[in-house]
């Protein structure tokens, strides 16, 4: 039996190192490149997968699409990408590091972001071409800086903005701290950030719908659950979630 003892013991020891060594590996990151207005949304539904699927942490890594797509083309790694427009996931398909085809998952539509209360009394698109305001949109290559170039060539509205930003986060900031009196955002981008920016609606923004479509990523280092979770975005719930802040159907 003393002899028994010590033998006993180091198989438990073994099992139990088995266990833990099963349980680590079972540990999976998935990562998820998305643009920049997906923030508040993906951050919730990348917490809900995680619920649903124990041992996998969602690794998100928000910025411009065009930015995304040029990391993915130069060789980052990533699982799912998500792109505010379909030119910059047409880059990502030309580029070839999609697997498979994108699926439109959502739209978005640009408003005025403005300081809380509109001090400066904007009421439309119009009044962001008066004197004496500063205006901050995003870059062209940007899909909202595109966007805002649409809005201005359809309704003759040009702008002089005084910078020209990466991201509609970017966008946002300088008008939240008070560096800009409006700026050319997405109804979502306006709706997250209530209570600390006023938003308003224009009617020309109807002409510059942006579809936002996800694909998984060539050679993804977690190809399975890439494709669950753009499936889980594609869903009843992920399409709820979305239009929480606003989100359009596809």
């Amino acid at each position: 039996m003393r002899r028994l003892v010590p033998a006993l013991l180091a198989l438990a020891l073994t099992a139990t190192a088995c266990d833990s060594g099963e349980q680590a590996a079972e540990a999976k990151t998935l990562t998820v490149f998305a643009a920049a207005s997906l923030t508040e949304s993906f951050g919730t539904l990348g917490k809900r997968f995680e619920a649903q699927n124990s041992g996998v942490t969602v690794k998100l890594s928000f910025e411009g699409s065009s930015a995304l797509v040029q990391k993915l083309t130069q060789g980052a790694k990533a699982d799912v990408f998500a792109s505010a427009d379909q030119a910059n996931m047409d880059k990502a398909a030309k580029g070839e590091v999609l697997d498979g085809q994108p699926s439109v998952f959502a739209t978005n539509r640009l408003a005025i972001a403005v300081g809380k209360g509109n001090p400066k009394g904007i009421k439309g698109l119009a009044d962001l071409a008066k004197d004496g305001l500063t205006v901050v949109v995003c870059a062209p290559q940007v899909p909202c800086g595109s966007a805002a170039k649409k809005v201005q060539q359809s309704s003759g509205v040009t702008l002089k903005p005084a910078s020209e930003e990466q991201d509609v986060k970017s966008v946002l900031a300088k008008v939240q701290s008070g560096d800009a009196d409006a700026g050319l955002v997405y109804v979502t981008d306006a709706t997250s950030a209530a209570g600390k920016v006023d938003k308003v609606d224009f009617p020309e923004a109807a002409g510059a719908i942006n579809s936002y479509p996800i694909a998984v990523v060539k050679d993804a280092p977690q190809a399975d659950l890439a494709r669950q979770f753009r499936d889980f975005v594609l869903s009843e719930e992920g399409k709820k979630e979305l239009a929480k802040v606003g989100f359009g159907a596809p």
